[in-house]
């Protein structure tokens, strides 16, 4: 009867071990994990990029269109009182007159100071100095008056051209 009773009890000491042993996770299933971590993280890290970008992106054709739909506005209410013009530089700068918070910053450089550009060949080929968020450019005694506002920075953007190449900030 104490052999029955032992041999059960070292069937049971066993089913215990391997029990145990059944709790950790071989080599095998762990290597498996890390690969199938890595396969995930390869292809959902450049998808994670690409989202940044297109965020960046989004973010300045909102900040350009917010500042030029205010330079519009300015336009349009100095035509109604008489006197069609353009804001000048050191009214887009004083909040109040043309925007109603402070020029945003760029996303592309993080800058959002704007530097007054005086020739109409360096608005018209978007001339950047990295200075500044932006660049400016008014001429009020044209005919009509020109004013040109746009990104100082020259990074590529996700923005594409009718070629398929990718625009540059400076040139949304």
């Amino acid at each position: 009867m104490k052999q029955a009773i032992l041999q059960s009890g070292l069937r049971s000491g066993r089913r215990l071990n391997v029990m145990r042993r059944r709790r950790a996770f071989t080599l095998v299933e762990l290597i498996a994990v890390i690969v199938v971590l890595g396969v995930l993280a390869a292809v959902a890290v450049p998808k994670y990029f690409d989202y940044a970008d297109r965020a960046k992106t989004a973010s300045l054709e909102g900040s350009l269109g917010g500042v030029r739909s205010s330079i519009s506005s300015f336009y349009a209410n100095q035509t109604f009182e008489g006197t069609a013009r353009f804001p000048t530089i050191t009214e887009i700068r004083t909040v109040g007159t043309v925007l109603e918070q402070s020029l945003p910053k760029n996303p592309f450089n993080g800058l959002s100071t704007i530097g007054q550009v005086n020739s109409l060949a360096d608005a018209t080929n978007r001339v950047t100095d990295g200075s500044t968020g932006w660049r400016y450019f008014v001429d009020n005694t044209a005919n009509p008056p020109v004013a040109i506002f746009w990104s100082n920075n020259t990074d590529d953007t996700t923005v594409a051209d009718n070629n398929g190449a990718l625009v540059s900030a400076n040139d949304l």
